[in-house]
């Protein structure tokens, strides 16, 4: 697979799942993809219960943070606070080229499903959409509710692709990494980002 370098808003919201996030915002980097980052309130919990890892409510510092973690190239990574309403991503002038949003909680699809852009990662979903641009969400919660499958059906209507954070076993995981690796590996594969993290089904070394 050719990579073509990119631009890609990349979402963390309040879902169980921030290793999901985080190793493929690590991924996407390191193909020399651009990226606008975005991350709610309560995703900020999650990252500190799930990773003890720290996302400052001052999107700046965070974007030294993951810029030097990651060792980005200058410019590559943007951090946009909630407010941010004059962030690339609020408008349709000027659209990334795919959204992710991972993980993703059944609130924040039931609100782009319903078409509100009343938070700055809910109005960046329904640019996506608006100008046909690959939408993917990544959902962990389970079970789903008829609720929750009705917004899915409708997204995907609209779209989207609904991509949930269910890892295979096929390739033998023999650690957590390896399962986060699976899920990250199949949303690298809708992007068009190459990779080398999961061996290809009817691979030799399977």
């Amino acid at each position: 697979m050719m990579n073509t370098p990119r631009t890609i808003t990349l979402a963390f919201t309040g879902a169980s799942g921030m290793p999901y996030g985080i190793r493929l915002l690590e991924m996407l980097l390191a193909n020399g993809n651009h990226v606008y980052l975005l991350y709610s309130q309560a995703a900020q919990i999650v990252a500190q219960q799930e990773m003890k890892l720290t996302l400052s409510s001052r999107a700046k510092e965070t974007e030294g943070f993951f810029s030097q973690r990651f060792k980005t190239a200058e410019g590559q990574l943007r951090v946009f606070g909630r407010e941010e309403w004059f962030a690339p991503v609020a408008s349709g002038s000027n659209p990334a080229d795919s959204m992710v949003i991972c993980p993703c909680t059944m609130g924040t699809l039931a609100a782009i499903a319903a078409g509100l852009g009343q938070k700055l990662i809910e109005r960046a979903a329904d640019v996506m959409l608006k100008e046909n641009h690959k939408l993917i969400l990544v959902p962990r919660e389970m079970p789903f509710s008829a609720i929750h499958l009705e917004n899915m059906q409708k997204l995907v209507r609209c779209g989207a692709v609904i991509l949930p954070a269910n890892p295979g076993f096929y390739h033998h995981p023999k650690s957590v990494q390896d399962l986060v690796d699976f899920v990250v590996a199949r949303i690298l594969d809708h992007l068009g980002v190459a990779h080398f993290l999961v061996p290809r089904w009817g691979a030799e070394n399977l």
